[in-house]
């Protein structure tokens, strides 16, 4: 089968926050709390940053997590996961280790347990999956947009027979978590996703990320108010 390993890409560059994936959070730099909360999970045999930035792979390590140094050609703004995952995948087994599944997890996603992803890889093998996408579930969800001519309608739902909230089917948000994949679909693929594709469902509260300022503030507000800041 081989190993199953975690891959966290974390650019040093961000327009938002500067220096955003060691920013501070709930007293870790934020890439940590990905790094601790993989190697805490009993499903995960090793924890990978990959990043352009010396300074985030020197915080990496000192976390117990693996460093990978990532060329700058696949470190700008329009560089994709896939690409970072890509080439940490091809430098982990440049060192011999075989690889089984990957765990690509989102530095910018810190509210999540070791659970969450021991819970997910536990699926991913039960179902014999190919692939998996976090999401949460979302519940009594009505979509509105403007018409061309100004005027607010429903995209998701006819307002004028606004259905029962019992009889409303089931939706899932992808809320960029992490993704489990097996390493020949995001060759084949060039894509987190492929083949036999599965979702697990987190918590509401686990869907926020940071992309700004604001976002800092509510996921330590959260993290401190559901106990995950320990």
């Amino acid at each position: 089968m081989g190993e199953t390993v975690a891959i966290i890409p974390a650019r040093g560059g961000s327009k938002g926050i500067p220096h955003k994936n060691i920013v501070e959070l709930c007293g870790k730099p934020l890439v940590a709390w990905s790094i601790l909360q993989a190697r805490s999970a009993k499903r995960i045999d090793s924890v990978w940053v990959s990043s352009d930035s010396r300074e985030i792979l020197d915080v990496a390590t000192r976390h117990g997590a693996n460093a990978i140094q990532r060329p700058a050609e696949i470190s700008d703004d329009e560089a994709t996961s896939e690409s970072a995952w890509l080439h940490a995948l091809n430098a982990i087994e440049g060192k011999g280790v075989k690889v089984g599944l990957v765990v690509g997890m989102q530095a910018t996603s810190p509210v999540r347990e070791p659970s969450d992803l021991d819970e997910a890889l536990a699926q991913f093998n039960r179902e014999h999956l190919d692939s998996l996408l976090t999401c949460c579930e979302i519940e009594d969800f009505f979509m509105w947009k403007f018409s061309p001519d100004g005027r607010p309608v429903g995209v998701n739902h006819d307002y004028m027979n606004r259905a029962r909230r019992q009889n409303i089917e089931k939706r899932y948000l992808e809320n960029g978590s992490f993704y489990i994949f097996k390493p020949q679909i995001l060759r084949d693929c060039k894509n987190r996703l492929g083949g036999k594709i599965g979702i697990h469902a987190m918590e509401k509260y686990k869907m926020f990320q940071i992309d700004n300022e604001q976002d800092i503030v509510l996921c330590q507000a959260i993290m401190r108010g559901y106990g995950l800041d320990k």
